[in-house]
């Protein structure tokens, strides 16, 4: 497997999808839900190698699915916010077939020199989960998500508390609007809908 064939975004030309792909939105009631979508996420063989984008406010459940999704995949642990080290690896299993996960919070990345000198363009050419939190503040170096994830909270609903890497998610529903933007992330979107 070389570089493009894991992104091609990153080390080629741009993949299109094979047609466009209609969004999905979804409600989360509770917390049960979102560890129920992070277990059917995990469960997908192509989820190995995805770049998946978590868009929304503070405090809107990103972390809190990264989390689910970590120990379903098979992280033991602490599970940590990167918030200050801008990323967070993780691995299960050993040898050739480990899976490596990278989780990104790109909340205070302010210089794009920072990309090329944190060896960041390497970690998303080499195979692995890549989990992208605030991936609007590093825009301009990010390869095109293959799936992108906005939870907003429902209208009206705000968190009992203020957001902490700590804290779960408070009780209000979210809504998860998902869409695909490779030929990966389709055949997720697909399989989830299914």
């Amino acid at each position: 497997m070389t570089a493009v064939d894991v992104h091609p975004g990153i080390v080629g030309s741009p993949t299109t999808m094979p047609h466009p792909t209609p969004a999905e939105l979804i409600r989360w009631t509770c917390e049960a839900d979102t560890a129920a979508f992070a277990q059917r996420l995990a469960a997908l063989p192509g989820v190995r190698n995805a770049f998946i984008e978590l868009h929304g406010d503070l405090g809107a459940g990103k972390t809190t699915l990264v989390r689910h999704l970590l120990r379903a995949l098979g992280v033991s642990g602490r599970i940590k916010s990167p918030t200050y080290a801008v990323v967070e690896p993780h691995q299960v299993g050993q040898g050739d077939n480990a899976l490596r996960i990278w989780h990104f919070d790109f909340y205070r990345f302010n210089d794009p020199r920072e990309w090329e000198d944190a060896g960041f363009r390497d970690l998303f050419a080499s195979p692995g989960l890549k989990l992208a939190e605030w991936p609007e503040k590093a825009a301009g170096v990010l390869p095109v998500a293959d799936l992108v994830l906005t939870l907003t909270l429902d209208e009206g609903q705000a968190p009992d508390a203020p957001p902490s890497d700590d804290l779960e998610l408070p009780p209000a529903p979210r809504q998860v609007h998902l869409s695909a933007g490779t030929p990966l992330g389709h055949g997720l979107l697909e399989a989830l809908r299914a």
